[in-house]
């Protein structure tokens, strides 16, 4: 090899190692700029609720349903109502047939719903009442109440059920757009008089009169905030003190707030703050405070206003500090 073809070698090496050095150089910086902002994405994604949780307590078995009354939480399981104050302190139970369906409190009476069945009982835990489904094959999911009248989701029939509070039938209630229901999620709330329900097939929530007229519709499907996704939801329907719909999906669980007129207000619980899974989380909510089920535990959840989230942009319902943080494990 000559000296001339040396001085060429030598002269591409060089070139080489210059080009390798540049070229990690400039990926090296590239990498950094998309790991910031990856990391400044991730941030933004970040979700934060306007919730921290300030307790818990355990009923005797999982929990079937349960719903809050003035001030005490009455906890449906399996052959029983188990009745806490809304610390969670037990306070008394009572023995019901087994296998509910769900359970509505009022003035009135104790309300158990059953498949094809309404069972009536008084504060004290004393059965004084209950009724027969009025159709056949009825599969009832859910119920709720006003001062004069029971209303009852009928998975089977695609209807609601209007009744008295003595079981008399008053109608049917039919949707203008057709109730489809996957895996029974026909949940229904009253909200001063207007009737919700979930529509979940079409993933849409109704509204009804207390005469059973149609009066609105909303939802979307898809898995963005302020839509539902899946074949069924949302699942469970809940009311605020400040008359929000709060709603309860499965598949990725969370709880959501819409206003009346449907509009979506925010996301309050993630799957991870919930503690994941695919099951929609039960809730029932009192005053600010809301609580959700789990299992054979309910957990107590509080609008943190140390966390700086607008209230009516998260729909929390309250300015003022939590009044249960103090006592509770």
């Amino acid at each position: 090899m000559n000296k001339k073809t040396l001085k060429i070698g030598l002269n591409i090496l060089v070139f080489l190692l210059i080009a390798g050095f540049g070229y990690y150089m400039i990926r090296s910086i590239m990498s950094d700029k998309n790991t910031t902002q990856s990391s400044d994405e991730n941030a933004k994604d970040v979700f934060v609720s306007p919730y921290e949780k300030v307790g818990s307590f355990d009923a005797d078995s999982e929990i079937w349903y349960f719903y809050i009354y003035e001030n005490a939480i009455y906890v449906a399981l399996q052959d029983k109502v188990s009745i806490f104050d809304l610390s969670g302190k037990h306070q008394r139970d009572f023995a019901i047939k087994e296998n509910p369906r769900e359970i509505a409190v009022d003035k009135t009476a104790i309300f158990l719903l059953y498949d094809t069945w309404v069972d009536l009982y008084s504060s004290d835990g004393q059965k004084i009442g209950g009724w027969e489904a009025c159709s056949d094959n009825s599969e009832y999911c859910s119920i709720t109440t006003t001062k004069d009248y029971v209303f009852v989701t009928d998975a089977e029939n695609k209807n609601i059920v209007q009744y008295d509070k003595q079981g008399g039938l008053v109608r049917f209630i039919k949707s203008p757009k057709g109730f489809i229901i996957p895996s029974y999620a026909f949940d229904i709330i009253n909200i001063n008089d207007t009737i919700y329900c979930a529509n979940s097939g079409r993933h849409q929530i109704e509204s009804y009169t207390l005469d059973g007229e149609f009066i609105a519709s909303f939802g979307q499907s898809g898995a963005q905030a302020g839509a539902f996704a899946g074949c069924c939801n949302p699942i469970y329907l809940a009311k605020n003190s400040d008359g929000n719909i709060l709603t309860s999906e499965k598949g990725n669980p969370r709880i959501s707030c819409y206003g009346r007129n449907g509009k979506f207000r925010s996301i309050l619980f993630d799957a991870n703050m919930l503690g994941g899974g695919t099951d929609a989380y039960e809730m029932q909510v009192s005053g600010e405070n809301i609580y959700i089920a789990s299992g054979k535990t309910i957990s107590i959840y509080c609008r943190d206003i140390a966390r700086n989230v607008s209230t009516k942009k998260s729909c929390a319902g309250c300015e003022k500090d939590c009044p249960m943080r103090k006592g509770l494990n």
